[in-house]
């Protein structure tokens, strides 16, 4: 293994840093989850397969950084990565999603994922094929005529088309039209669905396609663009092609099994407290139907049988009604590691305005700044966003860092609408401007209930 899969976890925990304020709890216990998958790898003999991941359940409201510490995690591992909400599922023999459907999603984009870097490893070689295949259709080959050959014919042909290729190099041909032959893009039809039918049964119609497909010639139509247009489909084209199938699905296969994340979301809402009936029959029912797949067991997908073995799964829920003592024992024994996420006050708030690569205040400087309008946040403004979306956690739900989206989109609305119109200009966002366009929607309760 190579690359940011081999970071140690202080390096992990500090790239996590650049995304997720605080939270440090929850960013060591994933940080040594990634890491033991590496060092999981260098075991050697028959022990490697005896260590299973060591799968995690954070609790902690919404808003707080679960989602986002597993999406970046999973992107510093280069990993699949699925998020799924535990809600959505029912128990199997219900109306629903089933539970496999989970790891074959997380296959499809596995496989997705390989394919593209398996194509940008041959797009050398796709980009020379597709350049022979514009300068034949610039270029078609001249109609034979009657009479003695030409000898020179040949070689003027050659010094055209090398004249044509270096034009196509140079861009000078980009806005000229050209005729191709292009594969038809495959169908995205929906497949049929049935109830009764068993888990995984809807992925019956899709190996049929691909097998149908594999058999029969992929169809093509004639179609007209412009040479720059046509120069990326037919890399496109030619860089799948190129590309061999049978080793993007093994090896995709390959690193859902050994680096796949799943992240469930909602978990809590499965789980059943009080020893009530009814609805919380479904519930456990799901619990059930996800227990095989969490402890290990073989997924049938279209590209083949999928174990779930060393997959790391990480559950979150608010835990609010329920604790996670109230999901089954099976379940509870799968996820060794529980952190608790901390609520999020007005400080933590001020720093996820300006800390994060990705802050807000960057967001909207930069989105501002194409209009013109340069956006200047005062610390004495970034403060007083903190504190109304602080004052109005505490009021209504506690969502999190996501109310700091809802205040600066009502603080920023009527400059984000006028910007295209106005001169170029500084805009200073200070105390006094947040007060002024939200200082009177923060003091009316009722009202902030529903605007804010």
């Amino acid at each position: 293994m190579s690359g940011p899969s081999v970071f140690t976890p202080r390096e992990i925990v500090s790239e996590l840093d650049r995304y997720v304020v605080g939270q440090r709890d929850a960013k060591r216990a994933v940080a040594v989850a990634l890491r033991n998958r590496w060092r999981r790898q260098q075991v050697e003999g028959d022990l490697r397969d005896e260590i299973a991941p060591k799968n995690i359940i954070m609790i902690g409201a919404t808003g707080v950084g679960k989602t986002e510490i597993a999406r970046r995690l999973a992107k510093l591992a280069q990993a699949p990565f699925i998020k799924v909400e535990a809600s959505k599922f029912t128990e199997v023999g219900y109306v629903g999603r089933d539970v496999e459907s989970i790891v074959r999603d997380l296959t499809e984009l596995a496989v997705k994922m390989v394919s593209e870097e398996e194509q940008r490893a041959v797009r050398t070689r796709a980009e020379e094929r597709a350049e022979d295949r514009l300068v034949d259709a610039l270029l078609p080959a001249p109609v034979p005529i009657a009479g003695p050959p030409d000898p020179t014919a040949g070689e003027r042909t050659r010094e055209t088309r090398e004249k044509l290729r270096r034009l196509l190099r140079t861009g000078d041909l980009d806005a000229r039209e050209v005729e191709l032959e292009l594969a038809d893009a495959p169908s995205t039809s929906p497949s049929l669905s049935f109830m009764g039918m068993p888990p995984g049964a809807e992925d019956m119609g899709a190996q049929w396609k691909d097998l149908l497909s594999g058999l029969l010639p992929r169809k093509t139509r004639k179609r007209r663009l412009e040479v720059a247009a046509a120069r990326e489909a037919l890399i496109q084209e030619e860089a799948e092609a190129l590309v061999d199938g049978e080793r993007v699905r093994e090896l995709a296969i390959r690193r859902v099994e050994q680096s796949g994340i799943v992240f469930i979301d909602e978990i809590d809402k499965v789980a059943v407290s009080g020893g009530r009936q009814g609805p919380d029959v479904s519930r456990e029912g799901v619990q059930r139907d996800l227990l095989p797949i969490v402890e290990g067991s073989t997924v049938q997908t279209k590209h083949g049988p999928v174990a779930t073995d060393h997959i790391l799964f990480i559950a979150a829920g608010a835990f609010h009604t329920a604790k996670p003592s109230d999901l089954m024992p099976e379940l509870q024994g799968r996820f060794p590691i529980r952190v608790e996420l901390s609520s999020l006050g007005r400080e933590d708030l001020v720093r996820i305005l300006t800390e994060p690569t990705n802050s807000l205040v960057r967001q909207y400087t930069a989105l501002l700044a194409t209009e013109g309008v340069e956006l200047c946040f005062d610390r004495s403004g970034i403060e007083a966003i903190a504190e109304i979306a602080a004052t109005v956690n505490e009021r209504n739900a506690d969502i999190g860092a996501r109310r700091l989206h809802t205040v600066m989109e009502r603080l920023l609305e009527d400059l984000s609408f006028d910007a295209p119109d106005l001169p170029s200009q500084r805009v200073t966002i200070d105390e006094a401007l947040v007060r002024k366009r939200l200082g009177d929607l923060l003091d009316d309760q009722d009202l902030s209930q529903f605007i804010l």
